[in-house]
C-alpha cells in the first residue's frame, strides 16, 4: 500500500494570478490570499481599470493597507492594456518597480473588459516596447467573436491571435493566463522559454457538467468557461508533469451573492480562501505530491525572474468543512466548494 502522508511542507507559494477587487470586498478577501501566498500578480481590471503608473501606485497602497498587521504579502501589480495605451507609460512603470506585467483582455472577453484590446495591430508599440524591456503580457487568451462558439474561444485565440503574435514578435515573453484546454496545453507545451501558462484550481476540478449539475450552478461560472472532461485531464497531467511552463494563479474573482444569482450572473469563482489545499488535493489524487512545490512555489518565480519564496508553509492531513459564505452584506461571498469536506488544511 502507499505510504500514508499526514504532513506536507512547502517553500511559501505565490498565486501569479488573483483578483482582489476594492474597498469593502477587497478587505474581505485580501486576507485569505495573504494567508497563503507570498506575493500574487493583481489583476487591473478595477472600475475603472488601472491604466496608469500613478493609478498602479494607489492601488497597490490600498492593498497594503488593508492587509491584516502580521501579514507578509507583496501585491505585484499589472497595467491594463487598451487601445490607447502609451508605451512609454507602461516602460515608466516597470522601470519605478509599480508594473510587474501587462494585461491583455481582449475587449468584452470577461468581467469589466469593456476597455480591452480591439486588434493586436493597435497595441504593438506597447508590446514592441515591452519585449525590450522583457517584461511579459499576461493575455486572456479567448476571441470575442460572437460566430465562435464559447466552447472553442480558447483554441480559436490561440490559432488566430496568440500564434501570429509570438511569431510577429518572438521576443515577447507571455503567459497565457488560466488555461482549459488541452489545445492550450500543448501548444504551450511545445513552444519555447517565453511561453508560459497558469493553471487554476477550479478547471482541475470541474468540467462543464458541473455547471448543470441538478440545475444552474451559477457558482461555478466563470471565464473561460470549465470544458469537456478529455480537457480537465489534460490540465491535470500539465499541471502534475513537473514542467516549468506551467504554475500556479488561481484566478481567484470573488462576486458577491446577489451579482452571481441573478438573471445574468457574473463569471468568476471565489477560490482564494482553501486554494493551496485544493492544489494538494488534486497532487495526491494525481500521486504527484512531489512535484507540488515546483508548480507552486517555484516555475512562477523562474518565469518572471524573480527568487524564490524563503519562508515554508506545512499542510497537514486534517478534514474540515468549507464555510457556506464568507464576508458580511452586500460583500457576502460563496467560496468554492462551500460547504464541502477538504482533507488538507494550511497551519497557522
Amino acid at each position: 500500500m502507499p505510504e500514508q502522508i499526514d504532513a506536507i511542507a512547502l517553500r511559501r507559494p505565490d498565486d501569479w494570478h488573483v483578483h482582489l477587487r476594492d474597498g469593502g470586498v477587497l478587505a474581505a478577501v485580501l486576507p485569505h490570499t495573504a494567508r497563503q501566498f507570498a506575493r500574487a500578480i493583481v489583476m487591473p481590471n478595477l472600475v475603472p481599470p488601472v491604466t496608469t503608473v500613478a493609478a498602479g501606485r494607489a492601488y497597490r497602497e490600498r492593498i497594503l493597507a488593508a492587509l491584516p498587521p502580521d501579514a507578509a504579502f507583496v501585491p505585484l501589480m499589472t497595467c491594463y492594456l487598451t487601445d490607447a495605451t502609451d508605451p512609454e507609460e507602461v516602460a515608466r512603470g516597470h522601470q519605478e518597480g509599480v508594473f510587474t506585467a501587462v494585461k491583455l483582455y481582449p475587449a468584452h472577453a470577461t468581467t469589466n473588459s469593456a476597455h480591452g484590446v480591439t486588434s493586436i495591430d493597435r497595441v504593438m508599440p506597447v508590446l514592441e516596447r515591452m519585449a525590450g524591456l522583457g517584461m511579459p503580457l499576461l493575455v486572456h487568451g479567448e476571441v470575442t467573436d460572437p460566430e465562435v462558439d464559447v466552447f472553442d474561444r480558447e483554441a480559436v485565440f490561440i490559432d488566430r491571435v496568440l500564434d501570429p503574435l509570438r511569431r510577429r514578435l518572438p521576443e515577447l515573453r507571455i503567459v497565457l493566463e488560466h488555461i482549459t484546454t488541452e489545445e492550450a496545453v500543448n501548444y504551450v507545451a511545445s513552444s519555447g522559454p517565453d511561453l508560459a501558462a497558469t493553471i487554476t484550481a477550479h478547471h482541475l476540478l470541474i468540467n462543464r457538467n458541473a455547471i448543470f449539475a441538478g440545475g444552474i450552478r451559477p457558482h461555478l461560472y466563470c471565464l473561460p468557461v470549465a470544458k469537456r472532461e478529455k480537457h480537465r485531464r489534460a490540465l491535470r497531467r500539465a499541471a502534475t508533469s513537473g514542467s516549468e511552463k506551467f504554475f500556479l494563479g488561481t484566478d481567484s474573482a470573488p462576486h458577491a451573492v446577489a451579482a452571481k444569482e441573478t438573471a445574468c450572473g457574473c463569471a468568476g469563482i471565489f477560490t482564494a480562501l482553501c486554494a493551496i489545499e485544493i492544489y494538494a488535493e488534486i497532487f495526491k489524487e494525481e500521486v504527484a505530491l512531489d512535484r507540488l512545490e515546483a508548480f507552486a512555489s517555484l516555475n512562477g518565480p523562474k518565469f518572471y525572474k524573480l527568487p524564490p519564496n524563503e519562508g515554508h508553509i506545512t499542510l497537514r492531513r486534517e478534514a474540515w468543512v468549507v464555510p457556506e459564505r464568507i464576508g458580511y452584506g452586500d460583500n457576502t461571498i460563496v467560496p468554492f466548494r462551500a460547504g464541502e469536506t477538504l482533507r488538507w488544511r494550511l497551519q497557522g
